[in-house]
């Protein structure tokens, strides 16, 4: 019986999952199928349930239903409790759910490992509060990272995100409007707004010649922060393609056990991006 495995969300026909996880499937000479499966809101955890029977052995979690799935959880890795969110389920041998969130560790391999942005004492600037940087914020501590300023619109959401952690953590929250005019060794973009075609307002100050620049998101073309990223100066400059398959190998790694190669599934996805 082939391995079952799914990424459940609602919208999900734009999901490179499937893709994604046939690629590492092959590279790696595993019998598993992997579907996207759009979920009615009403129905996520009888869905996760039914699925994670028999030959159903495990799912990814996006968009809207990550808290849900932390919630469904009998067993949260750290990385999930700390995230508020799980992107990735499982069955322990002893049948109690396992939830993990592999989106952090996504990002801090794409930085460091395909992109060679040292994070070893770097300071760091996040535009935006939502789930997506929550999920970040351990893993760039734990790679180093010597301060992190969480910035958004309403700066009482950056201010509460900032308090899960101890004070000499070095995390702390402002809006848009406090961000300081000063160089950042690394900003990343973790609003949506490049999917509207918009940019946070970030000061000019903030890039210089050293400062590496990161979106979430990506696209065919380059997103907005991204270009104006470039406009500034900034010394490196990426969109979120590598950490969509850097977080899907670590699950893959967490369900079968082996590592697949990352690098020849991002540039196949992103020729197939730019075919388009």
């Amino acid at each position: 019986m082939t391995d079952r495995y799914a990424v459940f969300g609602n919208p999900i026909a734009h999901s490179k999952s499937p893709q994604i996880h046939a690629r590492f499937a092959h590279q790696t000479a595993q019998d598993l199928s992997y579907s996207a499966e759009r979920i009615n809101e009403d129905a996520f955890e009888a869905a996760v349930e039914d699925f994670l029977q028999g030959n159903g052995k495990g799912l990814n979690i996006t968009v809207p239903f990550k808290e849900r799935a932390w919630a469904l959880a009998q067993w949260r890795s750290e990385r999930a409790e700390l995230a508020g969110a799980v992107n990735t389920l499982y069955r322990l041998e002893d049948g109690r759910l396992a939830g993990d969130n592999t989106d952090g560790v996504g990002l801090v391999r794409d930085l460091a490992d395909n992109n060679e942005v040292d994070l070893e004492g770097a300071r760091v600037l996040i535009l935006g509060a939502g789930g997506a940087v929550r999920g970040v914020l351990q893993p760039l501590l734990a790679a180093g990272a010597r301060s992190i300023l969480i910035a958004n619109r309403t700066s009482a959401r950056a201010e509460t995100l900032a308090q899960l952690f101890d004070s000499a953590a070095g995390v702390m929250g402002c809006g848009f409007d406090a961000i300081p005019a000063t160089a950042f060794d690394l900003i990343i973009n973790g609003t949506s707004a490049s999917l509207q075609g918009e940019l946070p307002p970030v000061p000019e100050a903030t890039v210089s010649a050293h400062t590496a620049c990161y979106d979430m998101m990506y696209g065919a073309e380059s997103t907005p922060f991204c270009r104006w990223a470039q406009a500034q100066g900034a010394g490196r400059v990426m969109d979120g393609l590598g950490m969509l398959v850097e977080q899907a190998a670590e699950a893959f790694l967490i369900w079968r056990g082996v590592r697949p190669d990352t690098a020849p599934v991002i540039q196949a996805l992103r020729e197939s991006l730019t075919a388009h």
